[in-house]
């Protein structure tokens, strides 16, 4: 499968994502540019982490008007599937293919550290495949992961089975004391209704290697390209 990763002025994270694309996943990775018009074919965009336009304004809201948004943005109302990790899941909420928005850390304070995972969405590609009764272990990097949606965006989520996942404590319990930065709900990722757009704020790049002692990120990326049973 052919993925598109795009690099914005300000990304920290892509070459990250391209290598374990790449070399722990196998795929056949393209990497593209802010500025280009368009997406070489690909099946598949990731839009990675790190600090497009040092964040200013809002994270992801400068990043969200480059000239290749406007593909990224034709190729999912096309059906494409497109992932988002931090300031990619960011960009997606500002470009309105993503419900919700990401504001500051409850604490306002940068949080660097590994989170547990609970999958939720049985019905969406990147968390279908993982295992429910077993939390997953992967790295946050953020200071703008506080995911908040209003009453009806949230209930829409939950009837269609859009909430990605939840940040957990080890046992696989959804609390308090488990959510890092303020999430409405511990929401840590979400998608489209269409189920063909993700986002999420931890990083499944940075868990993809054994050399890592954490592959717990794998069966996310690797779900870019299954296709769900209804």
């Amino acid at each position: 499968m052919k993925i598109g990763v795009v690099t914005f002025p300000g990304s920290n994270c892509d070459m990250d994502m391209v290598h374990a694309l790449s070399q722990d996943l196998g795929f056949n990775v393209v990497q593209l540019w802010h500025k280009d018009r368009g997406l070489q074919g690909v099946e598949a965009v990731v839009l990675p982490g790190g600090f497009s336009y040092g964040d200013y304004l809002r994270s992801g809201a400068i990043a969200r008007f480059s000239p290749i948004m406007e593909e990224v943005v034709s190729f999912a109302h096309g059906g494409g599937r497109v992932m988002g990790v931090c300031n990619g899941f960011q960009i997606l909420c500002e470009a309105g293919l993503l419900p919700g928005t990401l504001r500051h850390n409850e604490s306002r304070k940068f949080i660097c550290r590994n989170v547990h995972l609970k999958p939720v969405s049985r019905t969406a590609a990147v968390s279908a495949g993982c295992d429910t009764e077993t939390p997953l272990v992967i790295p946050i990097a953020h200071g703008e992961g506080n995911y908040f949606i209003g009453d009806d965006g949230l209930k829409s989520l939950q009837d269609n089975d859009q909430i990605l996942f939840q940040y957990c404590d080890e046992q696989g319990n959804v609390n308090a004391m488990s959510n890092p930065n303020g999430a409405l709900l511990n929401i840590a990722g979400v998608c489209n209704e269409g189920k063909n757009v993700f986002g999420m704020m931890p990083h499944p790049e940075r868990a993809c290697s054994d050399d890592l002692a954490n592959a717990d990120g794998r069966a996310i990326l690797q779900g870019l390209t299954e296709q769900v049973l209804a």
